[in-house]
């Protein structure tokens, strides 16, 4: 837990927060895995502009994972936007762009767990073109083509004997 008081912003117009903090989210469990070997760095700041208190931040995240088509092991990085308004009370409670901090303090893992979380893709691919691996033989298809026939519908089973047949003749 990284807990940050906003007091003195929202008490200061045009003050300035720096955030850097180092998000350790090796012990989550996304889908099974733990994707996360290094902690997420997190960098921003927080800033009181003409009364409203924002967020602008970057989240640095590295994740391993497994491609869903082919098996194959996947090493990410990528950066997540971490923007987000502070208010301190809402006229409408079912809003949901902007923070509500009523006691003027927020936990800032909680939340940037939450925004990276909310972005890594639900289905993982080593690539966008990946072929994935053949349901008959388990060959990578990334690898070339395998030597399987393709599979016949069975309703058309009949007209293949049929089909056979006349070619013999």
């Amino acid at each position: 837990m990284f807990e940050i008081n906003l007091e003195p912003l929202f008490n200061n117009e045009g003050m300035r927060l720096p955030v850097e903090h180092d998000l350790d989210l090796t012990e989550v469990d996304f889908y099974g895995v733990q994707p996360f070997k290094t902690p997420c760095h997190i960098s921003g700041e927080i800033k009181n502009a003409t009364g409203i208190v924002s967020m602008n931040a970057k989240i640095s995240v590295d994740y391993s994972a497994t491609c869903d088509r082919c098996a194959c092991p996947v090493e990410k990085a990528f950066d997540v936007d971490m923007e987000h308004t502070f208010v301190s009370s809402l006229n409408d409670e079912s809003n949901d762009e902007f923070i509500l901090v009523p006691t003027l303090r927020f936990d800032l893992e909680g939340l940037a767990t939450e925004d990276v979380l909310l972005t890594i893709p639900a289905k993982i691919l080593c690539k966008d073109e990946c072929l994935g691996i053949c349901s008959t033989c388990g060959k990578n298809l990334n690898d070339g083509p395998c030597s399987c026939k393709a599979p016949v519908d069975p309703r058309m089973a009949a007209l293949l004997t049929f089909l056979e047949d006349e070619d013999e003749n």
